[in-house]
């Protein structure tokens, strides 16, 4: 049973899912993980908002053709100069795509009126790690690069995503602070994002099982998307580990309180402000990991969708 202090929607949708008795996604064999993870969402997400613009496209990726979904808000029109989000979808590196993630990206674009530009990154365990990271970096590059022709604004460009897409972001605005062609990203919006695949945080232990994600779901991620689990040593992987996290873009990083994944966010968080950085962290202590995805069940999701929106208006 999940601990006192949950949300009691929360709490109903894990109620759901136990008496449906559906598997959980890494139960099963890879394909079916990923239908299972598709249907799993629907139930919880609130209605699909109209879009000005919605399109799918492909850029040249590192391993070939590299699929977008890109999101314009209505009244926006042909609009020069849209600020933009790049942003990559959670599920743990393996499951997840541009459709699971598709409510939340239309929130997002709608509330904060970007540009948002949804990543269909290689997934593991078919492209272990590091597919995922520079596909994240290259995309991330090819947008700024073709800001023009694309009709937004590359000086305010942010990197965001959930879980799995959180750690592409962190990731890819390590590589890019350094990045030759003078890319500068105007920040990064961080939900519960893995930062340490190590999985020793105290977190782990203390919600190790009954929620969304437990330990034995993230070892499972870990495995797939590595291969070898003393991957998690490089900074790619765990950007907890990176040795400077000087010089990165302004940051809001959100952690629910029961989550596996909370402790190492709140850690990131606080190397971030001992490094000069600008960090706004809100832990939603009564959630858990996955919540934002389910505005359909949860209120306190919508409330986190729109705080990310109005942080992303103000960037």
């Amino acid at each position: 049973m999940a601990g006192s202090g949950l949300d009691p929607q929360a709490q109903a949708v894990l109620d759901s899912a136990r008496r449906s008795g559906r598997p959980r996604p890494t139960s099963l064999p890879v394909p079916q993980a990923r239908q299972a993870y598709r249907d799993s969402r629907l139930p919880t997400q609130p209605a699909a908002r109209a879009m000005g613009l919605r399109r799918d496209f492909e850029i040249p990726g590192p391993g070939g053709a590299l699929p977008l979904r890109e999101y314009r808000p209505e009244g926006s029109g042909p609009q020069q100069g849209l600020p933009a989000l790049v942003f990559f979808h959670g599920g743990g590196w393996v499951i997840g795509d541009l459709d699971t993630h598709d409510v939340l990206c239309r929130d997002l674009c709608a509330l904060s009126g970007r540009a948002v530009f949804s990543v269909d990154y290689r997934l593991a365990p078919e492209h272990c790690f590091p597919a995922a990271f520079d596909d994240a970096v290259a995309a991330t590059r090819w947008l700024a690069a073709h800001a023009q022709q694309l009709q937004i604004d590359a000086e305010r460009m942010v990197v965001g995503g959930d879980s799995a897409g959180g750690n592409l972001a962190t990731a890819a605005a390590l590589a890019l602070r350094d990045d030759a062609q003078g890319l500068r990203l105007s920040g990064q919006l961080l939900a519960y994002p893995v930062t340490d695949l190590g999985m020793q945080s105290e977190s782990y232990r203390r919600h190790a099982s009954g929620y969304t994600l437990s330990a034995q779901d993230m070892d499972w991620f870990a495995r797939h998307y590595l291969g070898d689990l003393s991957l998690a040593e490089d900074w790619r992987a765990s950007p907890l580990r990176a040795p400077d996290l000087t010089g990165l873009p302004p940051t809001l990083l959100l952690t629910a309180g029961f989550d596996p994944l909370c402790d190492e966010g709140r850690r990131y968080v606080e190397r971030l402000s001992a490094a000069g950085n600008a960090v706004q962290h809100v832990c939603f202590e009564r959630q858990m990991h996955g919540f934002l995805g389910m505005g359909g069940v949860i209120d306190e999701a919508n409330t986190a969708v729109r705080l990310c929106a109005d942080w992303l208006r103000q960037r």
